[in-house]
Protein backbone atom coordinates (compact mmCIF):
# COMPACT_ATOMS: atom_id res chain seq x y z
CA UNK A 1 0.00 0.00 0.00
CA UNK A 2 2.87 2.37 0.76
CA UNK A 3 4.49 1.66 -2.62
CA UNK A 4 1.15 2.10 -4.37
CA UNK A 5 0.59 5.45 -2.67
CA UNK A 6 4.06 6.68 -3.60
CA UNK A 7 3.63 5.43 -7.18
CA UNK A 8 0.36 7.36 -7.50
CA UNK A 9 2.10 10.51 -6.24
CA UNK A 10 4.92 10.00 -8.76
CA UNK A 11 2.43 9.61 -11.61
CA UNK A 12 0.60 12.74 -10.46
CA UNK A 13 3.91 14.61 -10.53
CA UNK A 14 4.69 13.28 -14.03
CA UNK A 15 1.30 14.49 -15.28
CA UNK A 16 1.73 17.90 -13.65
CA UNK A 17 5.26 18.31 -15.05
CA UNK A 18 4.02 17.40 -18.53
CA UNK A 19 1.25 20.01 -18.24
CA UNK A 20 3.75 22.67 -17.16
CA UNK A 21 6.15 21.86 -20.01
CA UNK A 22 3.36 22.14 -22.56
CA UNK A 23 2.36 25.53 -21.12
CA UNK A 24 5.88 27.04 -21.00
CA UNK A 25 5.88 30.52 -22.44
CA UNK A 26 2.11 30.52 -22.82
CA UNK A 27 0.20 32.35 -20.10
CA UNK A 28 -3.03 32.15 -22.08
CA UNK A 29 -3.62 28.53 -21.06
CA UNK A 30 -2.53 25.79 -18.70
CA UNK A 31 -3.41 24.06 -15.47
CA UNK A 32 -3.29 25.35 -11.89
CA UNK A 33 -3.44 22.89 -9.00
CA UNK A 34 -4.78 24.28 -5.71
CA UNK A 35 -5.46 22.60 -2.37
CA UNK A 36 -7.97 24.10 0.01
CA UNK A 37 -9.35 23.51 3.46
CA UNK A 38 -13.15 23.60 3.59
CA UNK A 39 -14.11 27.19 4.33
CA UNK A 40 -16.47 29.91 3.19
CA UNK A 41 -13.31 32.04 2.85
CA UNK A 42 -12.34 30.10 -0.28
CA UNK A 43 -14.80 32.38 -2.11
CA UNK A 44 -12.13 35.12 -2.14
CA UNK A 45 -9.81 32.80 -4.05
CA UNK A 46 -12.62 31.73 -6.39
CA UNK A 47 -13.34 35.36 -7.30
CA UNK A 48 -9.74 35.87 -8.36
CA UNK A 49 -9.78 32.61 -10.33
CA UNK A 50 -12.91 33.82 -12.11
CA UNK A 51 -11.20 37.10 -12.96
CA UNK A 52 -8.17 35.27 -14.37
CA UNK A 53 -10.31 32.91 -16.45
CA UNK A 54 -12.24 35.87 -17.84
CA UNK A 55 -8.95 37.06 -19.37
CA UNK A 56 -7.52 33.61 -20.11
CA UNK A 57 -10.39 31.16 -20.80
CA UNK A 58 -7.97 28.31 -21.50
CA UNK A 59 -6.60 28.29 -17.95
CA UNK A 60 -8.02 25.36 -15.98
CA UNK A 61 -8.09 25.06 -12.20
CA UNK A 62 -7.97 21.73 -10.36
CA UNK A 63 -9.12 21.97 -6.74
CA UNK A 64 -8.07 19.42 -4.12
CA UNK A 65 -9.93 19.51 -0.80
CA UNK A 66 -8.45 18.05 2.36
CA UNK A 67 -6.96 18.50 5.80
CA UNK A 68 -3.83 20.45 6.64
CA UNK A 69 -1.33 17.57 6.65
CA UNK A 70 -2.47 16.23 3.28
CA UNK A 71 -2.49 19.68 1.69
CA UNK A 72 0.93 20.60 3.08
CA UNK A 73 2.45 17.31 1.93
CA UNK A 74 1.13 17.74 -1.62
CA UNK A 75 2.29 21.37 -1.65
CA UNK A 76 5.78 20.38 -0.43
CA UNK A 77 6.02 17.63 -3.04
CA UNK A 78 5.11 20.01 -5.84
CA UNK A 79 1.78 18.34 -6.60
CA UNK A 80 0.02 21.60 -5.74
CA UNK A 81 0.92 25.09 -6.88
CA UNK A 82 -0.93 26.74 -3.99
CA UNK A 83 -2.89 25.80 -0.88
CA UNK A 84 -5.38 27.55 1.38
CA UNK A 85 -4.30 26.75 4.94
CA UNK A 86 -5.38 27.75 8.45
CA UNK A 87 -3.13 30.09 10.41
CA UNK A 88 -2.43 27.50 13.11
CA UNK A 89 -0.89 25.17 10.56
CA UNK A 90 2.70 26.38 10.89
CA UNK A 91 3.19 28.64 7.88
CA UNK A 92 6.79 29.79 8.36
CA UNK A 93 8.07 27.62 5.49
CA UNK A 94 5.65 29.23 3.00
CA UNK A 95 4.97 32.58 1.43
CA UNK A 96 1.42 33.62 2.33
CA UNK A 97 -1.33 36.09 1.58
CA UNK A 98 -4.05 36.39 4.26
CA UNK A 99 -7.60 35.96 3.02
CA UNK A 100 -10.17 38.51 4.27
CA UNK A 101 -12.19 37.79 7.38
CA UNK A 102 -12.06 34.69 9.54
CA UNK A 103 -14.15 31.55 9.95
CA UNK A 104 -16.28 31.19 13.07
CA UNK A 105 -16.28 27.80 14.79
CA UNK A 106 -19.52 26.39 16.07
CA UNK A 107 -21.70 23.30 16.31
CA UNK A 108 -23.91 21.89 13.56
CA UNK A 109 -26.68 19.81 15.13
CA UNK A 110 -30.25 18.70 14.61
CA UNK A 111 -32.93 21.27 15.39
CA UNK A 112 -34.64 18.76 17.69
CA UNK A 113 -31.47 18.31 19.78
CA UNK A 114 -31.75 19.79 23.32
CA UNK A 115 -28.65 21.93 22.78
CA UNK A 116 -30.31 23.63 19.79
CA UNK A 117 -32.38 25.65 22.27
CA UNK A 118 -29.24 27.59 23.30
CA UNK A 119 -28.00 30.62 21.37
CA UNK A 120 -24.33 29.65 21.87
CA UNK A 121 -22.56 26.61 23.30
CA UNK A 122 -19.86 26.50 25.96
CA UNK A 123 -17.29 23.75 26.59
CA UNK A 124 -19.42 22.52 29.52
CA UNK A 125 -22.47 22.24 27.25
CA UNK A 126 -20.61 19.84 24.97
CA UNK A 127 -19.01 17.51 27.50
CA UNK A 128 -21.87 14.99 27.50
CA UNK A 129 -22.98 15.31 23.88
CA UNK A 130 -21.65 12.83 21.28
CA UNK A 131 -19.32 14.93 19.12
CA UNK A 132 -18.18 14.69 15.52
CA UNK A 133 -14.87 16.50 15.16
CA UNK A 134 -12.60 17.43 12.26
CA UNK A 135 -9.41 15.48 12.97
CA UNK A 136 -6.95 18.34 12.72
CA UNK A 137 -9.25 20.87 14.33
CA UNK A 138 -9.37 18.62 17.38
CA UNK A 139 -5.57 18.51 17.47
CA UNK A 140 -5.16 22.28 17.29
CA UNK A 141 -7.88 24.95 17.58
CA UNK A 142 -10.53 22.93 19.39
CA UNK A 143 -8.15 21.38 21.90
CA UNK A 144 -7.08 24.89 22.89
CA UNK A 145 -10.70 25.99 23.23
CA UNK A 146 -11.69 22.98 25.37
CA UNK A 147 -8.39 23.18 27.32
CA UNK A 148 -8.21 20.57 30.09
CA UNK A 149 -11.73 19.35 29.26
CA UNK A 150 -10.57 17.87 25.94
CA UNK A 151 -9.86 14.47 27.55
CA UNK A 152 -13.45 14.29 28.82
CA UNK A 153 -15.14 14.70 25.43
CA UNK A 154 -17.56 12.08 24.19
CA UNK A 155 -16.06 11.61 20.72
CA UNK A 156 -18.47 9.70 18.48
CA UNK A 157 -16.65 10.19 15.17
CA UNK A 158 -14.04 12.22 13.31
CA UNK A 159 -14.16 13.45 9.72
CA UNK A 160 -12.12 15.50 7.29
CA UNK A 161 -14.94 16.84 5.10
CA UNK A 162 -17.77 18.94 6.49
CA UNK A 163 -20.32 17.60 4.01
CA UNK A 164 -19.88 14.05 5.28
CA UNK A 165 -19.75 15.29 8.86
CA UNK A 166 -23.03 17.08 8.24
CA UNK A 167 -24.57 13.82 7.02
CA UNK A 168 -23.54 12.17 10.29
CA UNK A 169 -25.09 15.02 12.28
CA UNK A 170 -28.27 14.95 10.17
CA UNK A 171 -28.75 11.26 10.98
CA UNK A 172 -28.37 11.97 14.70
CA UNK A 173 -24.95 10.38 15.24
CA UNK A 174 -23.71 13.44 17.08
CA UNK A 175 -23.01 17.18 17.00
CA UNK A 176 -20.51 18.36 14.38
CA UNK A 177 -17.86 20.90 15.37
CA UNK A 178 -17.24 22.91 12.23
CA UNK A 179 -17.00 26.30 10.60
CA UNK A 180 -20.18 28.23 9.94
CA UNK A 181 -21.67 28.10 6.40
CA UNK A 182 -20.32 24.63 5.57
CA UNK A 183 -23.61 22.76 5.98
CA UNK A 184 -27.18 23.49 4.92
CA UNK A 185 -28.75 25.13 7.98
CA UNK A 186 -31.51 27.16 6.31
CA UNK A 187 -34.93 27.15 8.07
CA UNK A 188 -36.23 24.15 6.13
CA UNK A 189 -33.15 22.05 7.00
CA UNK A 190 -33.16 19.59 9.91
CA UNK A 191 -29.80 21.07 10.94
CA UNK A 192 -28.91 24.35 12.63
CA UNK A 193 -25.69 26.13 13.60
CA UNK A 194 -24.83 27.40 17.08
CA UNK A 195 -21.63 29.43 17.65
CA UNK A 196 -19.15 28.65 20.40
CA UNK A 197 -18.92 30.74 23.57
CA UNK A 198 -16.34 32.10 24.05
CA UNK A 199 -16.07 32.63 20.29
CA UNK A 200 -13.37 30.83 18.32
CA UNK A 201 -12.14 32.00 14.92
CA UNK A 202 -9.62 30.72 12.39
CA UNK A 203 -7.98 32.80 9.69
CA UNK A 204 -7.02 31.39 6.30
CA UNK A 205 -3.97 32.04 4.16
CA UNK A 206 -3.21 31.53 0.47
CA UNK A 207 0.19 29.81 0.61
CA UNK A 208 2.91 28.66 -1.77
CA UNK A 209 6.40 27.22 -1.39
CA UNK A 210 9.25 29.66 -0.97
CA UNK A 211 11.43 29.88 -4.09
CA UNK A 212 8.80 27.98 -6.10
CA UNK A 213 9.03 28.14 -9.90
CA UNK A 214 5.56 28.55 -11.41
CA UNK A 215 4.04 27.76 -14.76
CA UNK A 216 2.83 30.86 -16.65
CA UNK A 217 -0.78 30.08 -15.68
CA UNK A 218 0.04 29.75 -11.97
CA UNK A 219 2.11 32.93 -12.16
CA UNK A 220 -0.87 34.83 -13.55
CA UNK A 221 -3.06 33.72 -10.64
CA UNK A 222 -0.39 34.61 -8.09
CA UNK A 223 -0.08 38.11 -9.49
CA UNK A 224 -3.87 38.45 -9.40
CA UNK A 225 -3.94 37.38 -5.74
CA UNK A 226 -1.13 39.77 -4.81
CA UNK A 227 -2.75 42.68 -6.63
CA UNK A 228 -6.16 42.30 -4.97
CA UNK A 229 -5.54 40.62 -1.60
CA UNK A 230 -2.04 41.51 -0.38
CA UNK A 231 -2.17 43.69 2.73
Amino acid sequence: MLLRKRAEEILDMVDKTEEECKALGEASGGDIHIGAAESDGVKYLVRRIKAVQARYPRIRVHLYSGGRSGLARRLDQGLLDFAVLMESSGLSQYNCIPLPGADAWGVILRRDHPLAEKEALTPEDLLEAPLICPRQGLEKELSGWFQERVDRLNLAATCNLAYNGGALAREGLGCLLSFDKLAATRPDSPLCFRPLAPPLYSKLFFAWKKYAVFSPAAGVLLEEMKRHLSP
